[in-house]
Parts: C-alpha cells; sequence; structure tokens
C-alpha cells in the first residue's frame, strides 16, 4: 500500500509543475487515502446548498440518501442533484443515451430488490463493493453518461475545475472520463486503474474552473444477464467529487 501512495504523490507533484497540465490522482485497492487527497486538492465540502459558494470546495454524493421511489428497480432522475433546495442542490446533471439511469436498492428495502444492482444480475450483489454504504449508480441499456454542470439548484451552465469518482470492479485497462470544455474542446482522457472485484478511484483537478461536461464510461458494455462474455467488462460507480460549479460568463 506504501508504494500506492507513492505512486499517487509523485502524480500530484508532477502535474502541479505545468499549469496547463491538470493534476491526476488515482489509485486501486484501499483508496480512502487517495479519496482524500483529492478533496484536499478541491478545498471543503461545501454540502448542498443551492448557489455557488465561491470559486473553491468541491460537491460529493454518495447515493445513499436515494429514495427507495427513486432506487432499482426504479429510475434514478437526471436532475435528482440540482434541485432548488438543499439538500439536493449539488449543481450536476447526468444522461445517458441507453434506457435510463439506476441507483442500487438498499439491502433492507421493502421491494425485496437484491442490493448492488442484483435485480439486472444476481451476481452482481456478491462481486460488486462499494465504498460509502450501501448503494451504487450505473446508466442501464448503455455504458455512458454524460456529465453536466450548473450553478447548484439552477438551470445557469456552469464549470468546475475537477470531477473524480469510485469505480468498483474494473477489469481491464480503458478510457474512463472524457473532459470537455464549454465550447465542447475535449480537455483530455483518461484511464482508471485495475481492480478485479475491488475499488478503484480516478480524479482529475485543472487550475482553473474549465470542465463544462465530462463523458464517463462504464467500463466496456452495459450491465446484463449475459454479460462477462467476449472482452465485455462491466463497472458501476459510488461517490462523485467535483470542484464547485461556477457560472459561465
Amino acid at each position: 500500500m506504501q508504494k500506492k501512495l507513492w505512486i499517487v504523490f509523485a502524480l500530484i507533484v508532477s502535474a502541479c509543475g505545468s499549469s496547463s497540465q491538470p493534476t491526476v490522482v488515482t489509485g486501486a485497492g484501499d483508496i480512502a487515502g487517495v479519496v482524500d487527497q483529492y478533496r484536499a486538492l478541491l478545498g471543503e465540502n461545501n454540502g448542498g446548498d443551492p448557489g455557488t459558494k465561491g470559486p473553491t470546495g468541491y460537491r460529493e454524493i454518495n447515493w445513499d440518501t436515494i429514495p427507495d421511489e427513486f432506487s432499482a428497480p426504479n429510475f434514478y432522475t437526471s436532475d435528482f442533484f440540482n434541485q432548488p433546495e438543499a439538500p439536493r442542490a449539488r449543481g450536476i446533471v447526468l444522461n445517458t443515451p441507453g434506457e435510463g439511469l439506476m441507483v442500487s436498492a438498499n439491502a433492507g428495502n421493502p421491494n425485496g430488490t437484491l442490493p448492488r444492482f442484483g435485480n439486472i444480475n444476481p451476481q452482481y450483489a456478491e462481486i460488486f463493493k462499494t465504498f460509502s454504504e450501501e448503494k451504487l449508480f450505473s446508466p442501464i441499456g448503455s455504458n455512458l453518461v454524460t456529465i453536466t454542470f450548473f450553478v447548484p439548484g439552477s438551470n445557469t451552465p456552469a464549470t468546475v475545475r475537477g470531477f473524480g469518482a469510485v469505480y468498483t470492479d474494473v477489469d481491464t485497462t480503458h478510457t474512463a472520463f472524457e473532459y470537455f470544455d464549454k465550447d465542447g474542446n475535449s480537455l483530455g482522457s483518461f484511464e482508471t486503474p485495475i481492480a478485479d472485484n475491488g475499488l478503484s478511484f480516478l480524479g482529475v483537478v485543472f487550475d482553473e474552473a474549465i470542465i463544462a461536461s465530462v463523458e464517463v464510461r462504464y467500463g466496456t458494455g452495459a450491465l446484463g444477464p449475459d454479460d462477462g462474455a467476449g472482452d465485455v467488462d462491466v463497472a458501476v460507480m459510488d461517490n462523485f467529487i467535483f470542484g464547485e460549479p461556477q457560472a459561465i460568463e
């Protein structure tokens, strides 16, 4: 584990040497320290109040407060965390070209739905691990999610300094995040580290709030009862951490 932490530290130091290059933080296995490193780069946790809380800080989503009506087997609402009231004013909207978005069920949910996407494939309840208890997030019918940012609780487009997230069960190397500015120009693509049946983290931070959207890939294929055939690798996500949204001028 000491070696993993040293690698992450080296990435932070080398990236900070250039204002045009972002800081990249990655880790696999016991990722608690890596996640804390990433949070510290962004500042303080600004919670879920409406409006921008200044140029620094971050917002975080752990999915565990999502009520049963927006959890499996039901679909999640794309703007659930951009409502005009606390604690749901986080300034993030998610969309997918697939059937919809889903947050996994609690173990004791009233519908008897298996946790950790066991409603889609019973094996997932055993394979997928969580970073924060006990819900996970994934697109359904696709492995792609597009994230856009807004001034929390409003329809005002915004940019952020960084976005990072926890993956579970990454088996193969593949592009996980591609960042875009307000004009749709790519700011770079980044791969998540492998952690078969375990947890991985990938986070990127720029010097300024220039990220308007992020394309997130969940493995190389969509969740389903027959995945695992050929080279298909499925992965889902836990905590999202992103910089305080700043209104686009």
